[in-house]
């Protein structure tokens, strides 16, 4: 479940990438508005399978209570049996308790397992969710551009009306329209890079921490 949750988390950059790669395309905030509709139903969806994995991990929990306590029985009614002196009694609740005793160690390795890939699908259902979060910041930072773009031209109509037309050639194709846009926005851009070579740093920092942690002596 974790490598199905990575595989859409790449399909999700992936399809991200080409979203803006799509020069044909006339309108890039309905395209962003789309794609971040279909992110928020994926994300949805992934936020029911950890709800699926908490609720596997609880029963297994309640599994191994029950194991435990019917240890536990079968341990006290052994003693009342080697007290009695009935070796029938005495070899059944041996065989019991060891059956509940092994099943123990079973369900016990079944939740350390349930409970790291739950941690793991929670990290990564976060990050999910930052994604989109990136996304509608885009989203805002198009919208803005566009609103600029389209401002000026509309200003251009009446201060330069003798340029008018070759702006609107200019902005006729969507290549040239997302290139005035990304001139126009270019100072979010950096702040954008910024931050993801911060988090970089941050995710290395951590990175490093962890490996001194583990070398250094107990």
């Amino acid at each position: 479940m974790v490598n199905l949750l990575q595989r859409l988390k790449y399909t999700i950059e992936a399809d991200l990438n080409r979203l803006f790669d799509k020069k044909e395309e006339k309108n890039p905030i309905a395209m962003l508005n789309q794609y971040i509709r279909e992110a928020e139903k994926q994300t949805e969806e992934t936020g029911k399978w950890l709800e699926r994995q908490g609720a596997l991990k609880q029963k297994l929990e309640k599994e191994l209570e029950v194991a435990n306590e019917m240890h536990n029985k079968r341990k006290a009614q052994l003693e009342l049996a080697k007290l009695s002196g009935e070796q029938d009694l005495i070899g059944f609740a041996e065989q019991e308790m060891a059956a509940y005793e092994q099943r123990s160690i079973i369900i016990k390795t079944s939740i350390d397992k349930t409970t790291e890939e739950l941690f793991g699908l929670e990290r990564k259902y976060e990050e999910m969710k930052h994604k989109i979060k990136d996304m509608k910041l885009r989203q805002l930072q198009l919208m803005g551009k566009e609103n600029v773009v389209r401002a000026h031209n509309q200003m251009d109509h009446i201060l330069h009306p003798e340029t008018t037309g070759s702006i609107n050639d200019r902005l006729d194709t969507f290549e040239e329209m997302e290139n005035y846009i990304d001139r126009l926005g270019q100072k979010i851009d950096q702040q954008h890079e910024i931050t993801s070579m911060e988090e970089r740093l941050a995710q290395l920092e951590k990175k490093m921490t962890k490996k001194e942690t583990l070398e250094s002596p107990q």
